[in-house]
């Protein structure tokens, strides 16, 4: 028998991409031998579930990592940064990246948790980091993908405020007495109604447009 299939663990596929070969190097050892991980190399990321990319900065050139690295039925993206202020918080999630960690803050087990979110739609953002968009979200054009008329309805706004407090689907479903498949079933068809990208592009739109 499989071990990790033995011991219960899910394994979920990754790509790392470091902007630097040390970095790309460096974090491909820090993941190699978690049962939880599956390397992938280069040319492989198209089977992978999610890419993780290692920066030390949100410049255009890692704004051009995400972009490339989610295009149309790509794997999910976690965006492992040195230094990231509100703007580059903003610009990241409206690049497709599901999940940001600070590299000062990251815990190996954090990160897993961000790439394992990421690999089944959820993403991640720390809370100091949440609260970066929320308050420079007035200032950042969110436009959806697709155009729409339509606002969520009050099941899908109670969702997404605590999607903006930071909550996960496991404490939303707790906290308005839904399954947690309800509270997935309500952020995909927010996404998909409006064209949106992940969670924090979903809470991002919201606020922009005073929803929540």
């Amino acid at each position: 028998m499989d071990h990790d299939h033995a011991v219960g663990v899910a394994t979920t596929k990754v790509y790392v991409f470091g902007a630097d070969p040390l970095s790309q190097a460096g974090m491909t050892a820090y993941l190699r031998g978690r049962p939880e991980v599956e390397l992938v190399p280069e040319s492989g990321v198209d089977d992978a579930d999610v890419v993780l990319v290692v920066a030390d900065t949100v410049d255009d050139a890692t704004l051009r990592v995400l972009r490339g690295a989610r295009g149309e039925g790509r794997p999910r993206v976690v965006l492992l940064v040195t230094d990231v202020d509100a703007a580059g918080v903003a610009g990241a999630v409206q690049a497709g990246a599901a999940g940001i960690l600070r590299r000062s803050s990251a815990t190996r087990d954090g990160l897993l948790s961000a790439v394992r979110a990421a690999a089944v739609g959820e993403g991640m953002l720390p809370l100091d980091l949440l609260g970066h968009l929320l308050r420079q979200v007035r200032h950042v054009e969110v436009v959806p993908r697709g155009p729409t008329h339509s606002v969520p309805s009050d099941r899908e706004l109670k969702v997404l405020r605590l999607l903006s407090e930071g909550c996960d689907t496991r404490e939303i479903a707790r906290r308005l007495a839904y399954s947690e498949r309800t509270v997935k079933n309500v952020i995909q068809d927010v996404t998909r109604r409006f064209g949106l990208r992940n969670r924090s592009h979903a809470v991002a739109y919201a606020l922009r447009h005073g929803f929540i």
